[in-house]
């Protein structure tokens, strides 16, 4: 039996709907249903019930953005960084297997190929560095789950969520037999509040950069896989192959769903977090290489948005 925690949330329910059309034994638990968020309590009901995985799709992620994590700190490391220490080491005291559903939001930027070698560029907007990748996108190597997070606590300026995802990253790695499914900037066919399609439909002004995605569906599908698949345990990144720019996303939405409002940008980084932002944002490219060596597909980036809003549901 696989126990999911946190499945009433936007991942969480993903990884819902994908145990039950895999017809997998699971259990949803929720805080009104018992408080995992105390160690003696979920180690009680561990050994009661022995689950063969425990999935942590629980978290913080502030309302309505990652804005509200700075002045609900407390809040946000309890949720991002003591929530997921106290489920690993409540697992690894069972040796029952956990997967940590964590972010990519702990990287800035990329990795870019150049004749001198490979270098890593936080930001990929500079018109120099935009010049290179726009000529050819392969230049453009994404972070691996071994490169050390470069927005982080340990790596400011960061966002204090980010700061707290990468803390738990940290804190929980090694402990038990344990995977860290990384997720970035999630979406799909279905109109929400968190659906990165949604925002933009929504947003008065839009702030470009450059990304990797993760189709809601296809994060859930892969990160099962890699459990059956008996994937070694350890960090995965789990995107769509490939990167985008919130520009080349607005185009598709303009060419698909043909909306009738106009899509306003934000004219640089200076005015986005003199007036729109209160903390950093996180544009990162992730490598998903490993994903892939371990046999696990997901359609390209490209492929994954034309399908979302080729069937979109709005609410």
């Amino acid at each position: 039996m696989i126990l999911l925690l946190g499945y009433t949330g936007y991942i969480g329910q993903a990884y819902a709907d994908e145990l039950v059309r895999r017809r997998l034994p699971w259990r949803p638990l929720s805080r009104r249903d018992l408080d995992y968020t105390s160690f003696d309590v979920l180690h009680r009901f561990l050994k009661e019930t022995k689950p063969s995985l425990v999935i942590n799709a629980a978290g913080y992620t502030g309302k309505p953005n990652v804005d509200a994590c700075e002045t609900r700190q407390a809040d946000t490391l309890a949720g991002n960084v003591i929530l997921p220490v106290t489920i690993a080491h409540a697992c690894a005291a069972f040796d029952i297997p956990f997967a940590h559903i964590s972010s990519g939001c702990i990287y800035a930027g990329a990795k870019i190929r150049t004749a001198d070698g490979v270098r890593v560029e936080r930001d990929l907007m500079q018109p120099a560095v935009r010049a290179l990748w726009e000529t050819d996108p392969s230049v453009v190597v994404g972070f691996t789950e071994t490169d050390e997070p470069n927005f982080s606590f340990r790596h400011p300026p960061c966002s204090f969520y980010s700061g707290t995802k990468a803390l738990a990253e940290e804190a929980v790695s090694g402990v038990g037999r344990g995977y860290i499914w990384r997720l970035r900037i999630p979406f799909d066919r279905f109109d929400n509040p968190r659906n990165y399609l949604s925002k933009l439909l929504r947003y008065p002004r839009i702030y470009d950069n450059v990304n990797s995605l993760s189709h809601r569906g296809d994060l859930a599908r892969a990160s099962l896989d890699l459990w059956e698949k008996h994937a070694p345990f350890g960090i995965y990144n789990i995107t769509n192959p490939g990167f985008v720019t919130s520009r080349q996303v607005v185009e598709s939405i303009r060419d698909i769903l043909k909306p009738s409002r106009a899509f306003e940008f934000w004219a640089d980084d200076a005015e986005f977090y003199r007036l729109g932002a209160r903390t950093p944002r996180s544009n990162c490219v992730l490598d998903v290489a490993k994903l892939l060596a371990a046999g696990v597909v997901m359609r390209p980036v490209g492929e994954a948005l034309r399908d979302a809003l080729e069937h979109w549901s709005a609410s």
